[in-house]
């Protein structure tokens, strides 16, 4: 069929031509903004799961929703050898610019923006240059002084969400800040982060943190702070059951003039498993094949190959390069004892080495984010199928 008119869009964070499947996420947020807009209180959000389930998807869909409501928003992607203290002033001063035009006081505007400006100014590497460095933000207001410039992240970051939020509030609006890649977000800005939240949901202030991490984001948050598991409501991202999986692939289709066999429709489904970045790969090249519609199971026979061929350089093969030799031999001991989470000392074992003498490469793919601890002494890798991808590589 037509490659100019393939209406599948398998990318990192792209959003499909059919989000499919998130119903019940999209309408849960759509509650949350709606109570906290009415002074209701209610917890922030960190959506969690796998690689390749749409967690950044729907992020964005959520911040989307946002802003129709005519909410201020800004965005981050966590990084864990950077502090948060200047992304997170980055995204609060988009998310004020967004505000600013509907503001009757533009005293208030002002205000912040010297706060904000003090706030950044306190990041090391705006130290040496004080707010000059600051000059491409727009931030052409004088600094403030004795708010949110103390050199605390904790103490600062409470205070700029309040100020935030109190701009919000003069509009009967709120501020969103989303959070990708959130286990990624140093220790002590997480504590931080965590802490000025807390303070500023029991002010009740009209701006929520909505974070997207890997499954062990929810220990991370709680080893940071106890009441974390109080403060976030947590959704667990997975994969697509077979009828939002269909609805993925048929919806854009159907767009588009085509359809499916069902028994390309199973076939599909067998080789994507419901993982929605999989569902859209499989779907790319299947439609690229097809001579016709409808498409046929012998479609998908003659693409599967090919898309697995891109999956392995893409997707798999990508990250597998980010290894060392030492991490690589790791996840192919931990592929060779299969796809559930395994023990760490039996990971050791297969290698025939004690654990404390492969413990370094363990917390080196933690870092990465190629594996996570499932639980304690339990490993896994963040990307499915991923053992699958290392049992075929050659020895």
């Amino acid at each position: 069929m037509d490659p100019v008119r393939n209406p599948y869009a398998p990318g990192a964070g792209q959003r499909p031509p059919e989000l499919a499947g998130r119903d019940v996420e999209l309408a849960q947020f759509e509650v949350v903004l709606e109570r906290i807009a009415r002074g209701k209180p209610e917890r922030s959000i960190v959506l969690t799961g796998l690689r390749g389930v749409g967690k950044t998807v729907l992020l964005n869909a959520f911040r989307s929703m946002a802003m129709q409501r005519l909410w201020g928003t800004g965005k981050i992607e966590a990084r864990p050898d950077q502090s948060i203290r200047r992304p997170v002033g980055g995204a609060l001063h988009m998310a004020i610019r967004e505000l600013a035009p509907r503001h009757r006081a533009p005293a208030r505007i002002d205000d912040f923006l010297g706060v904000l400006k003090a706030f950044m100014a306190r990041d090391p590497r705006a130290a040496k240059g004080s707010g000059a460095q600051l000059s491409h933000l727009g931030i052409d207001v004088p600094m403030a002084r004795g708010r949110a410039d103390s050199g605390d992240l904790e103490i600062d970051l409470t205070e700029l969400l309040t100020d935030a939020a109190s701009v919000a509030a003069d509009l009967g609006v709120g501020i969103a800040l989303f959070i990708d890649e959130m286990q990624d977000v140093p220790s002590p800005d997480i504590s931080a982060l965590c802490a000025a939240t807390h303070e500023l949901s029991q002010n009740g202030g009209p701006l929520i943190v909505v974070g997207a991490g890997l499954p062990h984001l929810p220990s991370v948050l709680s080893a940071s702070k106890s009441y974390s598991e109080r403060l976030f409501r947590y959704v667990m991202i997975d994969r697509l059951d077979r009828q939002a999986a269909d609805v993925a692939l048929l919806a854009p289709a159907r767009r588009e003039g085509a359809d499916f066999q069902p028994a390309a429709l199973d076939a599909l489904y067998a080789a994507a498993d419901g993982y929605p970045y999989f569902v859209q790969a499989y779907g790319k090249v299947t439609w690229d094949v097809a001579a016709a519609s409808p498409v046929t199971p012998g479609d998908v026979d003659v693409a599967a190959p090919l898309a697995e061929g891109e999956l392995a350089v893409g997707f798999f093969g990508s990250r597998y390069e980010r290894a060392t030799p030492a991490e690589r031999e790791y996840m192919r001991a931990m592929a060779a004892l299969g796809d559930d989470p395994v023990p760490t000392a039996q990971v050791a074992d297969e290698l025939g080495r004690k654990p404390s003498s492969v413990s370094p490469a363990r917390d080196s793919l933690i870092k990465k984010g190629l594996i996570y601890s499932s639980e304690r002494g339990l490993i896994a890798f963040t990307v499915p199928h991923f053992g699958r991808f290392l049992r075929a590589q050659p020895g």
